[in-house]
């Protein structure tokens, strides 16, 4: 755990990362172009423009088609939109939460999920749509609910829902590639003049696809995981209560743990936890809870909170079982939000609460 400061140059460095990826994937193409059918280097040159145009025009189709994508998925409808006049406990909720971050109120919907939920999506600050599940509503308590909210809140404020969808285009357009190219290897037939040359370009550019796909894949849920953490803590800012936020985990770890256990992996990083992972999540959380627990009397006081952030610190491998995550163990979620929580015990201005990340 870190500072704020130190967040938001880890979450810059992994997008750099990814992006100069993508560039020296693009140039390694070109030279190899140039090396195996004697293109001009001039000519590869032009053609890196040609590409960025491509690969700018598919990642603009994917920001903008996106929110079309995420209402089919979730079976999202236009009577799922609610009023102040209709649910006025949730949306004046939202309301006050997105006056107090200065931003435009997204449009609200419940819909019927048993699994306890809510998610963002849309195009930038001010075309957003908040998604609540009915299950959140019903199994939390009022500043459990206004926790999860200002979570969501934050994710709309950090611009979260353009910057994971911009960046996973990446990973995505290098995986297309790659299986294209292990298509055309695997039903090739014949040879021919020139044949080889194609075949070599093919395995080459294939093998170097697939891989920058892995690497960047690992890149965009690291950033994911980041920004979960940041959205963490700007819940705890706005909201001013860390712990409600604290108690929701809880309750959502156990209730996805409980509920469908094929929840569709191409939604998961909409939900505030990992549905994929749940079970696992969950009795993970338990037994790190318990262990930190030394006095077994049922709470983390905060000497005990004070070896628990400790310990998690040195655990490197812990952090390297996260890498095929979309979210990071509730546990050190929950560890970052009382350690907030203690910290604004001590200074009641709420831009204090983001000295511990």
């Amino acid at each position: 755990m870190g500072s704020l400061s130190m967040l938001k140059r880890s979450a810059n460095i992994t997008i750099s990362l990814v992006v100069g990826l993508l560039l020296i994937f693009m140039i390694i193409v070109d030279y190899v172009l140039h090396f195996v059918f004697q293109i001009p280097f001039g000519f590869v040159w032009y053609s890196i423009v040609i590409i960025v145009a491509l690969v700018a025009l598919f990642i603009f189709t994917q920001w903008r088609i996106s929110p079309a994508i995420v209402r089919k998925a979730t079976g999202l409808r236009e009577n799922h939109y609610i009023s102040e006049r209709g649910n006025p406990f949730l949306y004046n909720m939202v309301k006050r939460l997105c006056e107090r971050s200065g931003i435009p109120m997204p449009r609200v919907a419940v819909i019927d999920n048993p699994s306890p939920n809510a998610f963002v999506f849309g195009r930038n600050v001010n075309d957003c749509t908040l998604v609540v599940h009915n299950s959140l509503l019903s199994k939390l308590s009022k500043d459990e609910i206004e926790g999860v909210i200002g979570h969501e809140i934050g994710h709309i404020t950090h611009k979260d829902v353009i910057t994971i969808t911009l960046v996973s285009a990446v990973p995505l357009l290098t995986y297309m590639v790659a299986r294209t190219l292990f298509a055309f290897l695997r039903y090739s037939r014949g040879g021919g003049k020139g044949k080889g040359k194609i075949l070599l370009f093919a395995i080459i550019v294939g093998v170097l696809s697939y891989t920058v796909y892995l690497v960047s894949q690992m890149l965009v849920l690291r950033l994911s995981r980041i920004r979960e953490y940041y959205a963490d803590a700007y819940s705890a800012g706005v909201t001013g209560n860390p712990h409600g936020l604290c108690s929701a985990l809880t309750k959502i770890a156990y209730g996805l743990s409980l509920s469908r256990k094929d929840e569709p992996s191409g939604v998961r990083a909409f939900y505030i936890g990992d549905p994929v992972k749940a079970v696992n999540d969950y009795t993970l959380l338990r037994e790190r809870m318990d262990s930190y627990d030394l006095d077994k009397d049922g709470m983390i006081d905060e000497k005990e909170l004070e070896i628990a952030v400790e310990k998690e610190a040195k655990s490197h491998w812990r952090r390297a079982n996260e890498l095929f995550s979309t979210h990071p163990a509730t546990y050190r979620r929950i560890l970052m939000l009382m350690e907030m929580e203690k910290e604004m015990k001590y200074d009641k201005r709420l831009k204090d609460v983001y000295k511990f990340i």
